[in-house]
């Protein structure tokens, strides 16, 4: 549920809406966070750790790189160096999101630490704004279902067995096709010009995935992401908007 910039809705009820457009996300959260979970016990990582790292990175891409690397007997700076990389996307989503952030700017960058990918996409309004208090919202139910995801998986990790043989290896794929898809509706009725530049930045993603390390086809899309949003006076990004309702 996106808000138009001239009509925000009281905080408390745009922080609610958020958490409402957040469940479904939350949901496919939490079973995302379980098979991490399941993995990093696997894996040989103490209980605690993979529990404190889901609560400190709180991103899935990151997470299973960090742990898939270890687990194959890569070093601890290939692990960090992938997590970076999957992570680089935020990099240009904080550019666009800062200016609607009140503050200094150490503060500004602490709210930050709360985009993910679905709260960043429904909590813009569609004229290079954010609804802050609704980003926090849908943002705050994931993180809620993220740690208790892993809790579950390193707990309960034999009762699950192979998150493969569940079918949540899908979850992933699916949960960003459902961002992509809200996305691209939107654009469509504002006839924005979000779906080319989606393209290009996918195709330049299928180009390098065969030749670079895990990582870096995300940071290239994101950069033509950003260079393909600005704005006609191209002096600051204009990214797209989800108008989407709980």
């Amino acid at each position: 549920m996106a808000h138009p910039a001239d009509q925000d809705p009281p905080r408390d009820d745009a922080f609610a809406a958020g958490v409402r457009a957040g469940v479904p996300f939350a949901l496919a959260g939490f079973l995302l966070s379980l098979s991490f979970g399941v993995l990093a016990r696997d894996a040989g990582f103490p209980a605690v750790a993979a529990v404190v790292m889901s609560l400190v990175v709180f991103a899935g891409s990151a997470q299973f790189a960090a742990v898939s690397i270890l687990a194959a007997g890569g070093g601890v700076g290939a692990a960090v160096g992938a997590a970076a990389l999957m992570n680089a996307r935020f990099l240009p989503m904080g550019v666009a999101l800062a200016p609607s952030l009140p503050g200094r700017a150490w503060w500004r960058a602490a709210q930050g630490q709360t985009v993910v990918d679905s709260s960043w996409a429904l909590a813009n309004r569609g004229d290079g704004t954010f609804d802050r208090a609704f980003l926090f919202g849908c943002s705050g139910v994931q993180y809620v279902t993220w740690a208790l995801g892993a809790v579950a998986g390193v707990v309960g990790g034999d009762l699950v067995g192979d998150p493969s043989a569940l079918g949540l290896d899908a979850i992933y794929p699916a949960f960003f096709l459902a961002i992509l898809i809200a996305e691209l509706r939107a654009e469509r009725d504002g006839g924005g010009r979000a779906p080319r530049v989606a393209a290009a930045g996918a195709l330049v993603a299928l180009v390098l995935v065969p030749l670079t390390p895990p990582g870096v086809p995300v940071l290239a899309a994101s950069v033509v992401a950003l260079v393909g949003l600005r704005d006609a006076r191209g002096t600051a990004p204009v990214p797209t908007a989800a108008e989407a309702g709980p």
